[in-house]
């Protein structure tokens, strides 16, 4: 079940010290790996100034507010605080079959954004990929390669068509199944972890699984065959999305019971955003704007709902339906990753100057827009 992650071992069924549990000087007991490990919490523990978190926490809510004045908004702590500890590297496939490997790994990418002081919101997650919903319903799991240091993926179910039909005959998944029950048992182990120290607690962000969005899990659960079955089965389709939308809101429900909402905002991928939901929609771009209205904003508006609103990334084009995206209800952010792919102006017209901030986004193409005298109203936010 666990792997051998250097930090992690002996530590299997070892509670986490609290902070004030020293070892004496005198005490010539070998240093084991939950020793290592709360060395590691401790470190990052002492160096998170909350002066400084606060500061930056107050630059974001006042761009998110509509409040920055400026033309690009580059928030940055008023200090980075170094670490005197050397923190380990941890790979991708430790990570993902030992839960201390995963929290190692997840705690190196905030104390370095402690370290170096820059913009990022400090922000751990359950870093199990974009199949993890997937994976609830039964798709097979594509652990890569270790020499490749990246995500899995998965195949998507067997038999088509006529697999998505038997999964929709079984109704609701177990939410445990796939990489559930180890996201789940990862929340649990930030929480543990966090609980002796308190400026961990409240500094460090646990962010949402990635969860994906309604469209983008029916395509890697179906394959691209899906899109076929849009012209010829669209029954069939909305009852899958109706059915992955339904799981897509339980499975968050369970996840709040272990990591409650930040009040009216959220973390993700240590941008901050109104709302508590982060979806994706890279499958949007196989798809014209009425296909958009019928199979995507239907569900992207429940989630966003019942969610709390959030923000919505997408890879590739979507300037040919950003007008529909930023029309949902509850829609308080964009990320996007591929200006090349599209209109900027159409996408300019449909965000900031509707009130809808870009976070997240290519500094070189932002700078470039000023420059030809594009007024982003102090909603686009740049690294």
């Amino acid at each position: 079940m666990f792997g051998t992650c250097a930090v992690a071992q002996s530590l299997r069924e070892v509670d986490i010290m609290p902070p004030d549990n020293h070892r004496r000087a005198d005490d010539e007991r070998p240093v084991d790996g939950a020793d290592r490990m709360k060395q590691f919490l401790e470190d990052l523990e002492h160096r998170i100034d909350p002066a400084v978190e606060e500061n930056l926490l107050a630059q974001w809510d006042t761009f998110m507010d509509g409040e920055f004045e400026g033309d690009i908004f580059s928030p940055k702590r008023v200090r980075g605080i170094e670490t005197k500890l050397e923190w380990p590297a941890v790979r991708v496939n430790e990570a993902l079959a030992d839960l201390d490997c995963m929290l190692m790994q997840q705690l190196c990418l905030a104390q370095s954004s402690v370290a170096r002081g820059n913009g990022q919101i400090a922000c751990v997650r359950t870093n199990y990929g974009s199949s993890i919903l997937p994976s609830v319903f039964g798709v097979k799991l594509f652990i890569m390669d270790d020499e490749y240091n990246t995500l899995p993926t998965s195949e998507p179910v067997e038999g088509g068509t006529d697999g998505v039909r038997a999964l929709l005959d079984a109704g609701p998944p177990d939410l445990d199944a796939g990489f559930g029950a180890r996201v789940f048992e990862m929340g649990q182990r930030f929480a543990d972890a966090f609980a002796p120290y308190p400026n961990l607690r409240k500094y460090v962000h646990v962010y949402h699984p990635d969860m994906q969005g309604p469209m983008d899990v029916c395509e890697v659960i179906w394959g691209s065959g899906m899109f076929v079955e849009l012209f010829d089965k669209p029954e069939l389709v909305h009852q899958l999305l109706d059915l992955v939308t339904d799981t897509y809101i339980r499975f968050r429900a369970r996840w709040l019971e272990l990591m409650p909402a930040e009040g009216d905002r959220d973390t993700h991928w240590a941008l901050r955003h109104k709302g508590h939901v982060m979806l994706r929609d890279d499958s949007a771009m196989n798809l014209s704007p009425d296909m958009f209205a019928e199979f995507i904003a239907p569900y992207n508006q429940r989630i966003l709902r019942e969610c709390g609103g959030g923000a919505d990334h997408f890879c590739g084009r979507g300037d040919h339906y950003i007008d529909q995206l930023t029309d949902l209800e509850g829609l308080h952010a964009i990320n996007l990753s591929q200006p090349e792919y599209n209109d900027m102006e159409a996408i300019y017209r449909a965000t900031v100057d509707k009130g809808i901030p870009i976070i997240g986004f290519q500094r070189a193409v932002a700078e470039q827009a000023v420059a030809d005298g594009r007024d982003f109203h102090g909603l686009m936010h740049c690294w």
